[in-house]
């Protein structure tokens, strides 16, 4: 199976390279010359007539900053620091009072 496929594999370039060698090759045909008005007159139609004219017609909208969104977030969080401080507090003093790791209380009395 694998002797066919590989024949076929190599057929298929060399009749697809033949197929593609017989075509006729087309000549190289230059562009036709434009005259001196008619490069002017493309250059003002890629340009688009003046490019100053960009700045008068474009008008930059700016969104105002939303104060009274920010002013209700930092209410917010002044509402939660007393809270939070003292939960931090709170677990500090737990994981302090439990003392699991190093020398504890226990390890003495057992000794």
């Amino acid at each position: 199976m694998r002797p066919l496929s590989q024949l076929m594999i190599v057929s298929a370039l060399l009749f697809g390279g033949a197929a593609l060698a017989g075509r006729p090759v087309t000549e190289y045909q230059p562009p036709p010359e434009m005259t001196k008005e008619q490069r002017e007159a493309n250059k003002v139609r890629e340009l688009g007539g003046n490019i100053n004219s960009y700045n008068r017609d474009i008008q930059i909208e700016e969104t105002p900053v939303p104060w009274a969104a920010l002013g209700l977030g930092a209410l917010v969080l002044l509402a939660a620091v007393p809270f939070a401080w003292k939960a931090y507090r709170n677990t500090s003093q737990e994981i302090a009072g439990a003392n699991t790791f190093g020398n504890s209380r226990q390890a003495e009395d057992e000794s």
